[in-house]
């Protein structure tokens, strides 16, 4: 590795004030939305010496080979593990395990292993036994996105201003650690340390279940009668409009993520499912101050959002 792991501060409006290079060489397996902006961002802000991307998919790697993301693009994880100081995993989930098992035997040791998937715990489950001794593994999650996806969707103003949360095992080395949230503070981020479950839980009320609600509403407007659905279409309204913004998401992505937070998204729901029972019963009694009570309540947390500069 190159560079210090001091933090990496942040100037005026999120921009990151320049650093020396952390690592001499990333590497970057999956270049979609997150891939392609991390790409971006490290080679903007001057965070490694040189970026290699590998994806399995022919088209991505034409694509990133035109975009110019980065220095070798190569077709499996292990060729660029074989080269890497550290290893960002931007594939689904339900890759991961796959990936780690490919990978380590060309892992050296020092070489640091982390992610952006949005469950933490089946990271350490999934890629944690097959990484050989002396290689580090750090999970982490840019609280970060859009509904697009691909190599073209990605830009270094991604994480300005935005989380990205760690999750590392007690025991894993704090240089190591130090590393990866200097990576993320040097592309505009702010850092929190979690644990594994607590962020899964906060995840799957934050993320989770609005992007199932939103899957589930688009979804009911596809069973519509022919004309009500093109209705439905033609004069959607802002909050409609946004649920299908959402909905329009990666379904692969998506897919692992339900599978792998399973747990608490099914508790997330238990707990949704009977708060709109509740809802549910307000509107048939014509309970109007209950009504007012519980948006007056929930305009706070958007407020809120808005305060915080994460709207």
């Amino acid at each position: 590795m190159t560079g210090d792991a001091s933090l990496t501060a942040t100037g005026a409006g999120g921009a990151p004030e320049a650093v020396r290079p952390l690592f001499g060489t990333l590497a970057l397996v999956g270049i979609g939305l997150i891939g392609s902006s991390i790409a971006r961002a490290v080679r903007r802000f001057g965070l490694a010496d040189r970026i290699v991307i590998a994806d399995t998919d022919a088209h991505a790697r034409a694509a990133a080979r035109r975009l110019d993301l980065g220095d070798q693009i190569v077709a499996t994880a292990a060729e660029a593990a074989a080269v890497a100081d550290c290893v960002v995993l931007c594939t689904p989930l339900g890759t991961f395990e796959a990936v780690a098992q490919e990978m380590a035997p060309a892992l050296r040791p020092g070489t640091i292993v982390t992610d952006v998937g949005s469950v933490k715990d089946c990271v350490v489950r999934d890629v944690a036994p097959h990484l050989p001794p002396g290689v580090h593994l750090v999970p982490g999650h840019p609280l970060a996105g859009t509904e697009h996806s691909g190599p073209e969707a990605g830009f270094a103003e991604l994480f300005l201003g935005r989380w990205a949360i760690l999750t590392p095992p007690e025991d894993t080395d704090p240089a190591a650690v130090a590393q990866v949230e200097a990576l993320w503070r040097g592309m505009g981020s702010m850092v929190r340390h979690l644990s594994t479950e607590h962020h899964d839980k906060v995840l799957a009320i934050t993320s989770h279940l609005p992007h199932l609600i939103a899957y589930t509403i688009v979804g009911t407007a596809t069973q519509l009668g022919d004309d009500l659905r093109e209705e439905v279409i033609q004069y959607s309204a802002t909050g409609f409009r946004d649920f299908t913004r959402i909905a329009a998401s990666d379904p692969i992505m998506w897919r692992d993520v339900f599978l792998k937070n399973r747990d608490a998204v099914l508790e997330i729901i238990q707990r949704f499912g009977e708060d709109l029972t509740e809802l549910q019963k307000a509107i048939r009694r014509g309970e109007a101050d209950k009504l007012e009570d519980l948006f007056t309540r929930t305009r706070a947390i958007r407020r809120g959002i808005i305060d915080a500069k994460q709207a």
